[in-house]
């Protein structure tokens, strides 16, 4: 487990946790580390919803599959990235959603029910995990609010231009890459990849955008620059 402290350092449940503190916690949780080959589950729709995912290596994607298989991408988790808690603080019985390894991943489980509640020895570190959960929970809904306000617009077009410069207000800045390749970006947006790929050449060619892959830099409408 120590290996993985400087990754664990940076993910948001364990804010405000030392070192000594962090192992403590991990045994007292009784953390399991699993290996994830590309492509394979982490887990899937209708498992039971009692974990929550920490990203130590790789990448996992969120998916939500319809009742056509239409499959639409919630997010992508990187390592120090936490998932499903929202699921397994809800008290649902069953995952309304799939994970999948989009990478050969590493993936820390941790039982949420022995965060949510205390242990017989105490320990003191229990109330800051709550807070540190719930204010997580907190900022995934304003991320999912980005995403609604990217597919509520009418045109291809316009998903594409508010979520790219939604990326640059994040990102600080007019280049920046993005975490998802072309499909998962159409998955995201709720668009056929076929059309979101004319509507990025048809910006390219009309001075919005400059792109290559995940790349990308928004142009100035003024200036082209």
């Amino acid at each position: 487990m120590e290996a993985y402290f400087e990754i664990l350092s940076q993910c948001s449940l364990f804010a405000g946790i030392t070192q000594p503190e962090m192992t403590e916690m991990l045994r007292c949780l009784e953390g399991k580390i699993t290996g994830i080959p590309k492509g394979n589950p982490v887990f899937l729709e209708g498992d039971p919803a009692r974990f929550v995912g920490v990203v130590l290596s790789g990448a996992v994607q969120v998916v939500r599959d319809d009742y056509y298989g239409n499959r639409s991408v919630l997010t992508v988790v990187s390592p120090g990235g936490l998932f499903a808690e929202a699921f397994a603080c809800a008290g649902l019985e069953t995952l309304p959603v799939s994970a999948i390894a989009l990478q050969p991943s590493t993936v820390l489980f941790l039982d949420c029910q022995r965060i949510l509640t205390g242990c017989s020895q105490a320990c003191p570190f229990h109330s800051r995990l709550v807070h540190n959960l719930l204010q997580g929970i907190a900022q995934k809904n304003l991320t999912l609010t980005r995403k609604i306000r990217c597919m509520s617009q009418k045109t291809t077009r316009e998903k594409l231009m508010v979520f790219l410069l939604d990326q640059a207000k994040q990102q600080g800045s007019a280049e920046f890459v993005i975490p998802y390749d072309r499909q998962a970006l159409a998955d995201y947006l709720g668009v056929e990849r076929s059309a979101m790929s004319a509507e990025i050449s048809k910006l390219k060619k009309d001075g919005q955008i400059d792109s290559s892959g995940s790349w990308f830099r928004v142009l100035s409408p003024d200036t082209g620059a």
